[in-house]
């Protein structure tokens, strides 16, 4: 038995779960379709607490994100794969355009965000690293996605945010262009959107 083989057993066994427990499929098609919107809340939650380390924090985590799917777009060029309801009968619960399978861009970009808010708050990263795993399952649950494209995408979200988040820590010059952005961000921010505290200074 192959590679492609072994893939495709470990997406059978999952997607079958779709209907062997149906019950949970309202579960996985949400985590499958909307639960990256909890992402973009976040991020705009722990942007707009006004805390100078979350906005560091999402910087990090939307420059890792635009690298990553660069990144996914030129891998879906080179190793162009096609969706498992192309070549194979599936349970597939999510309508999709048959485009390239690899990899995942819901893994990759649930993951990116999560290791970034990981690697800044650990406690608040696991929740978000667990939200980003049920996502990637109910890729593969609702018959969009091999496990491969998935954990690709995973492993490719992780270790971007690693880098990133090393070049931002270690490199003296990328912390000071970040910070410049953040504070020039932040002037024009205070000319529009005054805190409850400079008001009360007046």
């Amino acid at each position: 038995m192959n590679f492609s083989q072994v893939d495709y057993e470990a997406f059978r066994w999952i997607n079958d779960g779709a209907e062997v427990f149906s019950f949970i499929n309202p579960l996985m098609l949400f985590l499958s379709k909307y639960a990256v919107v909890f992402f973009v809340i976040g991020a705009l939650i722990y942007w707009f607490t006004r805390a100078h380390a979350n906005r560091r924090m999402i910087t990090q985590a939307l420059l890792s994100a635009l690298i990553g799917f660069t990144a996914s777009w030129i891998l879906g060029k080179l190793f162009y794969r096609d969706r498992p309801f192309v070549d194979h009968e599936v349970f597939q619960l999510v309508h999709h355009e048959a485009n390239a399978s690899f990899p995942s861009n819901h893994a990759l970009g649930a993951f990116v965000i999560a290791m970034t808010i990981w690697l800044f708050r650990r406690r608040d990263g696991w929740v978000w690293l667990i939200l980003a795993s049920g996502i990637a399952i109910a890729r593969v649950w609702t018959g969009v996605h091999y496990p491969t494209d998935v954990l690709a995408g995973a492993l490719l979200g992780v270790l971007i945010a690693v880098v990133v988040h090393r070049v931002f820590t270690r490199i003296s010059l990328a912390k000071s262009l970040m910070e410049l952005g953040i504070y020039h961000y932040e002037q024009i921010e205070r000319k529009v959107w005054r805190s409850k505290s400079s008001y009360r200074n007046r």
